[in-house]
């Protein structure tokens, strides 16, 4: 457990200026004392860590250290690499790059071979995507606060916010941060947002870790039973599992899954055309009908 808190100091240290010794232990849940014996530990290791005392104080590492790989494994390396690559293909800088060169100094093979896990984290947005991802960044890193035009299923509003994580969850992007407009902290998708800057610098908050449970983002408010045809099982499969679904006698699928409300299941089976019926909740059957005749009656028109 020390080695790896021991890593992950260093990992900081190397992507930020200087922090604190009391940032390091709420970071790592652990007391100062603890956090000060690291900092020996890894001086002692032969990493050239520098204190400042005072108000503007704080641990840093030497400008143009480079890491003596004999710290970590081959497969530690390459674990690390595979991360730092996923973040570069987000990064619209060289940052993480730069940070894989420190790592992998003396050792360059590393970067070419054995490359069995590949992520790419970017996004069919990735020109606007990138942007967005520097500018939080800088915003979290200098404490300054974010406005946005945000735009969401109940419709468009302006937001500011104190951010403090960007996240990747479940194929996107978040910021999460204090939303002045809801006084608490809220999730925002980065590709729904638009027109955003940095603004007035805010002071730090304690922040509670957001809540990614699928009962929180997505509550079941409705539990939906279909018949599925056997055309679209993969669909099934790759958006809710294969215990999403149980195959009948004349090899349709019964599929029983909780949506969290009325618009998402009208649209996601009427996304089906004929290759789905909706048996439960009954009374969204009408709402299909009707939603299909609006259809029926536009093309008609036309």
């Amino acid at each position: 457990m020390k080695l790896e808190r021991m890593i992950g100091i260093l990992s900081i240290l190397l992507q930020q200026q200087k922090v604190t010794a009391p940032y390091l232990a709420e970071k790592f849940e652990v007391s100062r004392r603890t956090i000060h014996r690291d900092i020996e530990a890894l001086c002692q290791a032969g990493i050239p860590l520098m204190t400042e005392p005072g108000s503007h104080g704080g641990v840093s590492i030497m400008d143009g250290y480079i890491i003596d790989r004999a710290l970590l494994s081959t497969s530690d390396m390459q674990a690390i690499l595979a991360g730092l690559r996923s973040l570069d293909s987000v990064s619209g800088t060289n940052r993480y790059v730069q940070l894989m060169e420190k790592l992998s100094a003396g050792a360059s093979n590393l970067l070419a071979g054995d490359a069995h896990i590949l992520i790419d984290l970017s996004s069919w947005y990735k020109t606007s995507l990138s942007p967005k991802i520097e500018c939080l960044h800088e915003a979290i890193l200098s404490s300054r606060k974010v406005s946005f035009l945000y735009f969401a299923p109940k419709g468009e509003s302006l937001r500011t916010i104190e951010p403090y994580n960007i996240i990747f969850h479940w194929s996107n992007w978040y910021v999460w941060g204090w939303c002045e407009l809801r006084k608490d902290f809220r999730l925002f998708k980065l590709g729904r947002m638009a027109e955003l800057k940095a603004g007035d610098p805010y002071t730090k908050r304690r922040v509670p870790e957001p809540d990614f449970s699928t009962e929180r983002l997505y509550p079941a408010n409705y539990q939906v039973k279909a018949i599925i045809k056997p055309a679209y099982k993969w669909r099934l499969v790759e958006e809710y599992g294969l215990e999403s679904f149980t195959e009948q006698p004349d090899g349709t699928l019964l599929f029983s899954f909780g949506f969290t409300d009325k618009r998402s299941i009208v649209g996601w089976i009427a996304s089906f055309g004929e290759g789905a019926e909706l048996l439960e909740p009954v009374e969204l059957r009408e709402d299909i009908r009707a939603f299909a005749e609006d259809i029926r009656k536009k093309y008609m028109q036309s």
